[in-house]
């Protein structure tokens, strides 16, 4: 990921109204298998503030322990520990993700395919000594792998080939950010950064500030500014390979797996960052823009109304037409 909160980028402006005096409060904890961050103005005081926390914390919590393909006992494990044997019952939330899951594999021509976990494995960029998988390891990934092949009825779900397995880590995260996000406008809080792993959704403005500035990672230089973004009521999200990966012979392998092909993305592609209506819109975005690449990927996402984004290769910067509207002075 590559954009990060910058709200003490230059002096506030003298304060005009009670809101622009708020202090700005910080939520932190670990979740996702990330490091997540709200910063908040809370005009109602410590009761709102102690009352969005709690709620904020709870949800995500409960969303990991169901969804997490991490955790043994997840409902997303149990599904996968069953393929090939027995339908798993399933609830009117988990009902509502399958639906998204259908919606976001047409939406991006089959790139986010949730049953893409046997190549996510194969593909062990963690490994002590990570590998290049066998042309025959790659095409038996590849038979496990096709959203289109989950069974679904009211009330269940299976997947008929045992080794096929769910993973929402394509959007998962992003769709968490959201509902936090939610979660503080059902709180009184209008003022507000959700920022979980640097996938970030915005609402309203920071005290005392015009906007909440947003930094672009550079690609070639980890953990600097490359420019900032200006954001108001927005989703941000940057896809990029330059940090997960792992170097063969010279040729770099990322960890954005392409689910058509079984293939590391290898299109020149180092970063795409996109800026939409929500962060699971942005996120869903900039993994695909980063996967088609250029100019295909800022067709996609100029495809999309109100969605901006810019991708950064080893040769190039491409961004769309209205992209330069959010960078910050």
């Amino acid at each position: 990921m590559a954009v990060f909160a910058q709200t003490r980028r230059t002096p506030p402006p003298p304060a005009t109204t009670a809101a622009d005096a708020l202090p700005l409060r910080r939520l932190s904890f670990a979740a996702l298998g990330t490091t997540c961050e709200v910063q908040y103005a809370a005009p109602g005081g410590d009761a709102q503030a102690q009352g969005f926390e709690r709620a904020a914390v709870a949800w995500v919590t409960a969303f990991e322990a169901k969804y997490s393909r991490f955790r043994p006992d997840s409902l997303v494990s149990r599904i996968n520990a069953a393929a090939g044997r027995e339908w798993i019952a399933v609830d009117a939330e988990m009902e509502g993700l399958l639906k998204l899951c259908d919606t976001l594999h047409f939406m991006t021509q089959g790139v986010l395919d949730p049953t893409a976990l046997p190549l996510l494995r194969l593909w062990d960029y963690k490994a002590a000594q990570p590998r290049i998988p066998a042309t025959a390891e790659i095409a038996a990934a590849l038979a496990l792998v096709g959203w289109k092949k989950v069974q679904r009825a009211p009330g269940k779900v299976f997947l008929p080939v045992a080794g096929m397995a769910l993973d929402f880590g394509g959007f998962g995260k992003e769709y968490a950010v959201d509902f936090v996000a939610r979660i503080a406008g059902e709180h009184g809080i209008t003022s507000a950064l959700v920022d979980f792993g640097h996938d970030l959704r915005a609402l309203g403005r920071p005290p005392g500030r015009p906007a909440w500035h947003i930094g672009l990672e550079d690609p070639r230089q980890p953990g600097r500014s490359d420019g900032s973004l200006a954001i108001l009521g927005q989703g941000v999200a940057s896809s990029g390979d330059y940090l997960r990966s792992f170097t063969i012979e010279g040729k770099r392998y990322g960890h954005i797996i392409d689910p058509r092909t079984g293939w590391p993305v290898a299109n020149g592609c180092t970063q795409a960052t996109v800026v939409a209506s929500s962060c699971l819109q942005a996120g869903v975005l900039s993994t695909t823009a980063f996967v088609l690449g250029v100019p295909k990927g800022i067709d996609f996402i100029q495809a999309c109304p109100g969605a901006e984004g810019l991708i950064i290769t080893d040769r190039v910067r491409a961004q769309t037409r209205g992209f330069y509207h959010h960078v910050a002075a």
